[in-house]
């Protein structure tokens, strides 16, 4: 049996009627870059996320990057965000020539822990930047609370969370703005790159929109600098339909995720994700702490079952960031599951049956 880390073929074959008619639409009309679908993506995504506006972008890197601009972020800012998340998180703050500043994670949901955020701040700090990791929401009122004492913009990384809630509230509804990414593997994955950012303030939504061409306005007139970052209509289309399905999808998942809850338990060197009993959790990954992790990923992988590491160096030891003097040990939260943490197989048509094989085999790698 070989089952991949995620299987885009059984999606494909699920939907390929609309996605074919999607696309052929898009190839029929001829407007390629920001044509009417990405008008009614930004449009029906918006009102999903529970926010006034959506602005479509090329991809979620660049959702953070335009977002961190409209803020005002400049060279010698700090901007505070997760340690343990993907590179783009920090790497938009640094293109900027900003400062980013690292903050350890809650050791049970992998997200940054709200707490230290309060520590971190000094008179330099221009934003936040939480990162709603593998599909389950940060601590959002404490996070807002110290957002709101110093006056501070928050703006969220939801790349992983499209659909996901914090008592009762969407990802990217919490603060000036929240960034989405369209990457393929996403619960909300397009054919190719493509981003999303939310946002409640008109003013911001009209500068993203301004930004994202060049700060032209009207055409060929500039008044600021942006960037090129316009979301392809074929993107849009496949997301549209996509969207569509995206509830029952995130369903399938949690379903999945129950399933390795149960098959796992018994496991003592396995920790199986820890979800709050408020957030509803997406499982964009279903990710494991796992003692002897690594000879677990090879093992499992010699059986034909995909399984991936996210993410096996933290922001602040990566050799790019040592300039900003963190020594090894400073987050030993992010550190530790950055040496345990293991991701699954997780997607809707993902079946019981591979999922028994996962985790029987699991079990003999333990029992060896």
């Amino acid at each position: 049996m070989k089952i991949p880390p995620l299987d885009l073929k059984r999606q494909y074959a699920s939907i390929k009627n609309e996605i074919d008619s999607a696309i052929q639409n898009v190839l029929n009309h001829g407007g390629f870059v920001l044509g009417p679908e990405v008008k009614e993506l930004e449009s029906k995504l918006a009102e999903y996320c529970n926010t006034k506006n959506g602005v479509g972008v090329a991809s979620g890197t660049d959702a953070l990057l335009l977002s961190l601009m409209v803020a005002g972020i400049k060279p010698g800012d700090e901007v505070i965000t997760s340690t343990f998340t993907f590179f783009a998180t920090a790497g938009v703050i640094s293109r900027l020539g900003a400062k980013p500043v690292f903050v350890d994670i809650d050791p049970d949901t992998f997200n940054i822990d709200p707490e230290l955020i309060e520590k971190a701040v000094t008179p330099k700090t221009r934003a936040i930047i939480p990162v709603h990791l593998y599909g389950q929401s940060a601590e959002m009122d404490e996070i807002v609370a110290a957002a709101k004492k110093h006056d501070i913009p928050i703006i969220e990384d939801a790349a992983q969370a499209v659909g996901s809630t914090y008592k009762g509230k969407k990802a990217g509804s919490f603060g000036l703005t929240g960034c989405f990414s369209f990457y393929p593997t996403k619960n909300l994955g397009g054919y190719g790159d493509g981003g999303f950012i939310s946002t409640d303030d008109d003013e911001t939504a009209d500068l993203l929109r301004r930004l994202r061409l060049h700060g032209a306005r009207p055409k060929y007139f500039h008044s600021i600098i942006g960037i090129n970052s316009r979301l392809d209509s074929m993107q849009a289309a496949a997301l549209l339909v996509k969207l569509k399905h995206l509830p029952e999808w995130h369903e399938a998942r949690r379903t999945r995720a129950r399933h390795y809850d149960n098959l796992l338990s018994d496991i003592d060197q396995v920790k199986t994700p820890f979800v709050r009993d408020y957030n509803y959790h997406i499982y964009h990954q279903y990710t494991i702490l796992a003692e002897k992790r690594d000879a677990l990923k090879e093992y499992l992988k010699s059986k034909d079952i995909g399984c991936e590491i996210y993410y096996p160096v933290p922001m602040h030891l990566q050799e790019c960031f040592k300039y900003l003097g963190y020594a090894k040990g400073s987050m030993p939260a992010a550190e530790k599951a950055s040496e345990m943490a293991l991701s699954l197989p997780i997607f809707p048509e993902l079946t019981d049956r591979e999922q028994d094989y996962i985790a029987e085999t699991i079990k003999e790698f333990y029992k060896a």
